[in-house]
């Protein structure tokens, strides 16, 4: 019994840094609005620091408001925030 609470316990301690990895993941992404055309640059957090789960995650949260995902940019972790922060202007972690 101890050895499988022992072995619980280290795979939580292991998962902790993961999770915690996974909040400071962050997207640049193109999206549009037709009719009339609008085109915008933004930053979004996203779930995971991978390029194919960020785009479907960036498709659907966009497409709630009515926006289409044209390209995911890059994915990056905090440090790339302050560079894209001027350029994403109102889109800036709104998604």
């Amino acid at each position: 019994m101890k050895h499988i609470l022992l072995s619980l316990a280290c795979a939580a301690l292991l998962a902790a840094p993961a999770a915690a990895q996974a909040a400071d993941c962050f997207a640049d992404y193109k999206a549009k609005k037709d009719n009339p055309l609008r085109l915008h640059y933004g930053v979004a957090q996203v779930s995971a620091c991978d390029r194919g789960a960020a785009q479907a995650e960036m498709k659907n949260r966009l497409a709630a408001s009515g926006w289409t995902l044209l390209q995911i940019m890059s994915v990056f972790g905090p440090e790339g925030l302050d560079q894209r922060k001027d350029s994403a202007g109102q889109y800036f972690l709104r998604f």
